[in-house]
């Protein structure tokens, strides 16, 4: 039993915070700087269809760590992880991983008008069954970043020296260090360690030699940018900061990379790259998060590393692979079976569904979100539908309007497309055990 535990690849979850899809070089954006993690993907697996069911923070993270639909797990913003629910680290814990998470953990329920959450200690029951844990709940302060962890005599309670990213950055890399220290021993257990970090997330603050890259006058904008001049304005402002952000993310799995490489753990180590959810960024007249438009639902996903991906298979995949269906994956990439009470599908062994599930199940009520509940879902086949209570919202034929500026939601000419995409939304909601009452037709 020992043998096999030690021929499973070591695991790396690195993943940002409200980095959409589209904001990557090998995903086309003229505006991205992101080499490492364009070369990863060139050389493994890129999702390119892969989306955030729910695109929300908390609800993400919670589907993440228990391949649960977020209404079985965290319905909403800083509604807390079950008590007593097992996740990804309590499975690979027992199959004789060591498990390791550092940064942005969101899933305890504390809420933002009790205080700043980066004084808010997580106690070690809730941490979600990792080994080690050097984290915050929340923090939105990139230069003012405190972390905690240990337990007893041990436990500690600090800022960070830095920048967030890079100082998160360090210690994901002493951990590293001290794993390829023990390569060759008796001690030698494969890991599965988890880099969480809140950029590219507002507000958008990077490094100054990141941020005198970017000219705000020169960034593209995309095509569904209204040109409003208060939302041009604005997002110019934003995306200068929002991609430095980025490049010093892509920056800093580069050293990450090279760690792994220094360490002789690169060979064994699968690198998983992605992020909890997009940003408008003032596509269709909207920012930041919550809404099922492309930008705020699709999140890059890669799967990368220095052996083979998904068996021999590397490339662009238009599957729509979901939030839930990440712990499965990884599970299935390490030759676990995923447990019973995991709901998502394992992509380790490439298949594309017919559709992916979309909700919003309990609004925030933020300034520039959906302050309604929502169900929707996107096809294979390039299709979008969404749906508040009863009534029909959304409607795209994303193969036509990838912008997604033609609402045929109440469209006649649509209604037959739309009786068939009602039918299987409520099929989603029945088969994963949701409640939503959608309209007829």
């Amino acid at each position: 039993m020992a043998q096999q535990v030690e021929r499973r690849p070591n695991i790396l979850w690195l993943f940002s915070d409200q980095q959409r899809a589209h904001a990557l070089g090998l995903n086309g954006d003229p505006n991205a700087r992101t080499p490492n993690i364009d070369q990863i993907a060139q050389r493994g697996a890129n999702f390119t269809d892969a989306v955030s069911g729910y695109p929300l923070c908390c609800p993400f993270r919670g589907s993440l760590v228990t391949g649960r639909h977020p209404h079985h797990c965290v319905p909403g913003h800083e509604h807390p992880l079950p008590a007593g629910q097992e996740t990804i680290a309590h499975v690979l814990g027992e199959a004789g991983y060591q498990t390791a998470w550092f940064g942005k953990w969101h899933l305890d329920g504390w809420h933002e008008y009790d205080g700043r959450a980066a004084f808010h200690i997580v106690p070690p029951e809730r941490r979600g069954g990792f080994e080690t844990w050097v984290g915050y709940e929340n923090n939105n302060s990139q230069y003012d970043c405190w972390v905690h962890g240990g337990t007893g005599k041990d436990a500690f309670h600090y800022r960070l020296p830095g920048y967030e990213t890079d100082e998160l950055t360090n210690l994901l890399i002493k951990y590293l260090k001290d794993r390829g220290a023990e390569q060759g021993t008796y001690r030698r257990r494969p890991f599965f360690a988890v880099l969480s970090v809140q950029p590219p997330h507002d507000p958008y603050v990077a490094p100054k030699d990141f941020v005198e890259r970017y000219d705000p006058a020169r960034l593209q904008l995309r095509p569904n940018v209204p040109a409003v001049k208060s939302v041009v304005e604005t997002v110019r402002k934003n995306l200068a900061g929002y991609y430095a952000m980025i490049e010093n993310w892509d920056w800093n799995i580069g050293r990450i990379r090279q760690a792994l490489s220094e360490t002789g753990l690169a060979a064994d180590t699968r690198l998983m790259i992605f992020s909890d959810h997009g940003d408008m960024h003032g596509s269709n007249g909207q920012f930041h998060k919550t809404t099922p438009f492309e930008e705020a639902i699709k999140i890059p996903f890669i799967i990368g590393g220095e052996q083979p991906t998904l068996g021999s298979v590397t490339g662009s995949f238009p599957a729509l692979l979901n939030s839930v269906d990440i712990a499965p994956t990884t599970l299935g990439l390490c030759g676990i079976a995923k447990p019973g009470w995991m709901e998502g599908k394992d992509f380790s062994t490439y298949h594309e569904p017919d559709s992916a599930y979309l909700q919003n199940v309990i609004p925030t009520g933020h300034p520039d979100s959906t302050n309604k509940p929502y169900r929707g879902l996107i096809t294979r086949d390039g299709w979008k539908y969404v749906a508040f209570a009863n009534t029909s919202w959304l409607m795209f034929d994303l193969n036509d309007d990838p912008y997604e500026q033609v609402n045929l939601a109440h469209n006649n000419k649509a209604r037959v497309q739309r009786k068939k995409l009602i039918a299987r939304l409520r099929q989603w909601i029945s088969d994963t055990g949701d409640q939503f009452e959608l309209p007829d037709n």
